[in-house]
Parts: C-alpha cells; sequence; structure tokens
C-alpha cells in the first residue's frame, strides 16, 4: 500500500536560514494515488512578524496568528501525520527547508531526501520551458482553481494532489494493475506481430553472397595484419576466420 501526503505550506517570508517560520500546513492524504479523505491543517503562531509580501501572498495577519498554537505545540501530532509516507511537495526545497528549520529547532530528525516527490521538477521534465506553477498546471490540465484567490496550504495541496494525479498519468481509479495488464497486452502484441512480420520477409532460398572468395580472403588476410586486438577481428563471421 502506497502511502503519500500532498504537503504545502505557509510562511512568514522567504528565508528559513533568516529566521522565517511557518504559519499554515495542509496535507492531504493519498493511498496508491487515490485520495482517502483525511487530510491534516493547522494554523500556527509564528512568534514573529509576518512579513508584507507573505502577507500579501497568504492573508494570514499577526492578529489573526496570535493566538494559534506554536510548532512546537503540533510537532507531535504533524510528524506522525506524515512519518511513513511519501511527501508530495511543488518546489520542495522550499517547503522542506522551512520544515527542517523547525524540526531542528525541537530535535526531530529532518525530512529524508528519497521520500520527498517534487511536482515542480516532475512538471519541468515533462513540460520543458512551459510555465509550471500551481495555477498554470491547473489550466493546462483543466483543473478548477477559481477558489484560490489567496494562497492557503489545505487549499494548495487539495489542488495539487489532482495536479500530482494528472502528472503521473491521469486519473485511473485502477492506476496499476489495469494499466500495467494493458501495457503487457499491447507489448505481446506487438513482439509477436514484429515476429510475424520478420518471419513473412524470409526468402525461401537465400540469395547468393555478393563477396567473392577472394575479396572475402584478401579481408581476412589485412585483419589479421591488424593483430589480435584488433577491433575488427571482433566483426570477422566464424566462416570468415
Amino acid at each position: 500500500m502506497l502511502r503519500e501526503i500532498v504537503l504545502d505550506t505557509e510562511t512568514t517570508g522567504v528565508d528559513a536560514l533568516k529566521g522565517d517560520r511557518i504559519v499554515e500546513i495542509g496535507c492531504v492524504e493519498l493511498l496508491n494515488h487515490i485520495p482517502t479523505g483525511r487530510h491534516y491543517h493547522v494554523y500556527i503562531n509564528p512568534q514573529r512578524p509576518v512579513s508584507r509580501g507573505a502577507f500579501e501572498v497568504h492573508g494570514l495577519s499577526d492578529e489573526f496568528l496570535a493566538d494559534k498554537p506554536t510548532f512546537e505545540a503540533i510537532a507531535g501530532e504533524f510528524h506522525a501525520f506524515v512519518a511513513d509516507a511519501k511527501l508530495v511537495i511543488h518546489n520542495a526545497a522550499f517547503d522542506v527547508g522551512f520544515i527542517d528549520m523547525e524540526f531542528g529547532r525541537i530535535g526531530l530528525p529532518r525530512v529524508v531526501p528519497e521520500n520527498v516527490i517534487d511536482t515542480l521538477s516532475m512538471a519541468r521534465r515533462k513540460h520543458p520551458g512551459a510555465s509550471n506553477s500551481l495555477d498554470a498546471l491547473c489550466a493546462r490540465y483543466g483543473i478548477d482553481n477559481s477558489r484560490r484567490t489567496k494562497h492557503g496550504a489545505l487549499l494548495d495541496a487539495e489542488i495539487l494532489a489532482e495536479v500530482y494525479i494528472e502528472l503521473i498519468g491521469g486519473k485511473q481509479a485502477d492506476l496499476g494493475f489495469g494499466v500495467v495488464e494493458t501495457v503487457t497486452t499491447l507489448a505481446v502484441s506487438t513482439q509477436t506481430a514484429i515476429r510475424r512480420t520478420h518471419e513473412a520477409l524470409q526468402r525461401p532460398i537465400a540469395l547468393p553472397a555478393a563477396i567473392t572468395d577472394t575479396e572475402r580472403s584478401a579481408h581476412a588476410a589485412f585483419i589479421a595484419e591488424l593483430g589480435e586486438s584488433a577491433l575488427w577481428r571482433e566483426y570477422i563471421r566464424p566462416e570468415a576466420e
């Protein structure tokens, strides 16, 4: 059973190394790429002011966050929710950098890089040269993001879950078995068609060689002069030696 958590955060600013903190976490659970309906969402008191630029992005004010729990208070439940899952994140380096910084403050282990799936990297490989922001991907895949007037961690995680499913191949309830069976059937059919075509093209009587015995002997003598290590010796047919 593959368990994945689609995750997004909002922060006080853009630089965790300079003291910016997480103010919101939103997570959506997938099992075998299918949403389960379980999610994790929390607002956090960052214990420092929200920058003007960040406020314009997510709209979470100092006043709104003042009575929310600190990261230390919610760290245990958050860590328990994500600990055994792959994390699906858009521009993962940003969010993971903040999570690692918060975990480090209270002695929790850093996020394991091998457990992180970066949908921005996936999108760039699949659509090179195109815009691969979350909004651009929604437009490309026909996903409704009209509610996204401001960034919000849970809403963005829900939207990203839909985008992620499209990036890995589309909305298929039987991702895996049905696809593998279909691909296998196509592969076998293709191999059978190639084999039958090859058999149909075989001549009942082989054509005579276009190279004379004299020419073949001269070529073999030339190769022999090149020494035992000559690369050409690997291409001499047994009957030509």
